[in-house]
């Protein structure tokens, strides 16, 4: 395979079916059972912010523990980085399980200078929040954070907006604060799709995978604590979050803001250059199909001939991408893509008529199947701008086509 059709596979297998905040999986670093300095434990929310591949476009969120240990007659210094968002690639089956919603990732510490080279890499900037703790508190979310990274702990059941790295951090951090953590309120309501919006902006590919496997409940309002699916949210909130410890204390939940890795711009827009350019956004590709679509159609008129080949292949593509979403909507357990609309227009049942179309309009004959396509097509238009979904760039033009199509036949067989 040459290397940009090579690229271009990758591309599009990223856009559609790769986690949001992934990471590369690094080796365990087991701590033992040790006697803490307790003055020195410091615990900080890093986030990183985001890369140019597809799986790089949301950044990512890890917590970042410095402590010394008393070994012996020395003092040892630590200083690690845990990473909620690291999988095995090599696991058997690992694209179907992630489609299906059945990925386990796993949580595991890395020294931070190993963390860093990723970003420093691929040129992403590296935010740290130091956080207000209390000794006992920074104590047990070092041990909490521990004991997750154990063998029989360390996989979770990896959910893009509810369980992912950045709600792991959020919540773990959460739990060993005694007192509640306030968040400020936010009178401007974002959805799940258009904080994916928000970061595929200029990655139109990107967002059209999204859009095609996400369904209206990714358009419901979020409170804040829904927000917080997103490592750059997140860090928003925290800048602004309080710990409220009851009537005596209620304190900032971080206490600096600093820059940990500053962003390198000619890193970032060599790896851009790097990918694949296709020269037609989403939009404008599915409404030239559509024109295409238009123009054959004026030509079958003119001729008052159907060409066959055209529904063979439009009906089989159709049916196949149907099969797919349909697969999806049914079976997997991602949030939000069992409430997805666009199966009136991607579902299996054109392949259960292609033989039944081809045969007629190689007889020249009506079938049935352009009757029932035109009427449900004509109703899915209607709902179009009804039914409360942000729908991907592919479906008003192609359920068009899919109309004039029905129409086209219904014309030139009035008289059948």
């Amino acid at each position: 395979m040459r290397p940009f059709m090579r690229r271009l596979y990758q591309f599009i297998l990223l856009a559609v079916l790769l986690p949001l905040f992934p990471s590369v999986l690094v080796a365990q670093v087991p701590i033992e059972g040790f006697e803490l300095v307790d003055s020195t434990i410091t615990a900080s929310l890093l986030t990183c912010s985001p890369g140019q591949e597809n799986y790089e476009l949301y950044g990512h969120t890890a917590i970042r523990m410095q402590w010394s240990e008393v070994m012996g007659e020395s003092i040892v210094a630590h200083d690690l980085v845990y990473n909620f968002g690291l999988f095995d690639f090599n696991q058997p089956h690992f694209v179907w399980h992630f489609t299906m919603g059945e990925c386990d990732y796993i949580v595991a510490p890395s020294p931070l200078d190993h963390f860093l080279l990723e970003y420093e890499y691929r040129g992403s900037s590296v935010t740290a929040q130091v956080l207000r703790l209390k000794t006992y508190e920074a104590k047990r979310l070092l041990l909490t954070l521990d004991s997750l990274c154990r063998p029989e702990n360390r996989l979770y059941r990896y959910n893009i907006f509810s369980n992912n790295c950045t709600t792991r951090a959020r919540d773990v951090i959460e739990e060993c604060i005694d007192g509640d953590v306030i968040y400020p309120f936010r009178p401007r309501r974002n959805t799940y799709r258009t904080i994916l919006h928000e970061f595929t902006k200029g990655h139109e590919w990107a967002r059209e995978g999204n859009d095609l496997l996400i369904g209206a409940d990714a358009d419901t309002l979020l409170l804040e604590r829904g927000e917080q699916f997103s490592p750059i949210y997140l860090m928003h909130y925290f800048d602004s979050a309080f710990v409220d410890r009851g009537r005596t204390e209620y304190m900032p939940l971080v206490t600096e803001r600093y820059e940990l890795l500053p962003a390198n711009d000619q890193r970032q827009q060599l790896a851009a250059d790097q990918l694949p350019q296709i020269p037609f956004t989403p939009n404008t590709l599915w409404w030239m199909v559509f024109v295409v679509g238009l123009l054959i159609a004026a030509a079958e008129l003119y001729w008052q001939r159907v060409i066959w080949p055209v529904d063979a292949v439009l009906m089989v593509l159709q049916g196949v991408a149907g099969c797919l979403v349909m697969l999806i909507v049914s079976y997997s357990e991602h949030p939000t893509v069992a409430s997805n609309w666009q199966v009136w227009v991607l579902n299996p049942i054109p392949l259960l008529f292609v033989y039944q179309v081809v045969k007629s309009d190689i007889r020249h004959q009506r079938a049935v199947y352009h009757t029932g396509a035109a009427v449900w097509y004509s109703a899915f238009i209607i709902l179009y701008f009804i039914l409360p979904q942000d729908f991907s760039a592919l479906i008003l033009p192609l359920a068009l086509l899919l109309l004039s199509r029905a129409v086209v036949h219904l014309i030139i067989y009035r008289r059948h």
